[in-house]
Parts: C-alpha cells; structure tokens; sequence
C-alpha cells in the first residue's frame, strides 16, 4: 500500500477548507487525497499548528523546513520519500507518484466523461 504524508503550513483547522473564505486550490486538493484513499492509498495530513511535533520528528520535514523555512511548506511524501515542497500537486501528479489509476480514468462514470464534467 502506498502510503502519503502531506505536512501543511499551519491552518485554521486540518485540511484549510473551513471558515468564509475557502481556498479553492486547498478544497481541491482535499478532495483529490480523498480520491486517493479510494485508490487504495493510506494518506495521512498533518497540520504546522496543531501537530508541529510530526513536523519535528520527521528528518526529512525537518531537514527541509530547516533549509527553506516554512515557505516550504506543503512538504509531500509518497511512501517516505520526498515528493513535492512548496506546493500541492494535481490529482493526476498525485496518481502517477502513488501509482494508482489516472484520475481521468477514476474520477467520474461514463456519462460524466462523456460530457467533459470530470
């Protein structure tokens, strides 16, 4: 099992989609680790304000966030290794590092393909 660990900046709660504002890249981003895990992918988020011990622990966060700051952050690991800093990935980046089904593939059924709505 491919196993994603996603070390967020700090945020007003887990996955940054809460309050009046939300940002749409990190709903986005949230419901593409969703799909993930129905892929067979264990994911696990871990939030700068509310675990910084995860952070802490980790050599390979801490070696980053140790060299860039935490304008690193995101920092995306895929099965242990270093994946992605300073940015989300797509759902499609995120399939191809975890090796699970294109997300054109998986991301709708067949009439919603069809109709371009994936």
């Amino acid at each position: 099992m491919t196993t994603v660990q996603v070390f967020d900046p700090a945020m007003c709660c887990s996955t940054g989609v809460c309050g009046p504002q939300v940002d749409p890249h990190l709903a986005t981003f949230e419901s593409d680790l969703r799909w993930l895990g129905t892929q067979g992918a264990q994911v696990t988020r871990y939030n700068l304000g509310q675990e910084p011990g995860a952070f802490a622990e980790n050599d390979v966060v801490r070696t980053v966030l140790q060299s860039g700051g935490e304008e690193a952050l995101p920092v995306i690991l895929v099965d242990g290794r270093l994946r992605w800093t300073g940015q989300y990935p797509t759902r499609d980046e995120l399939a191809a590092a975890a090796a699970a089904v294109p997300a054109a593939q998986a991301c709708c059924v067949p009439t919603e393909q069809a109709s371009g709505r994936c």
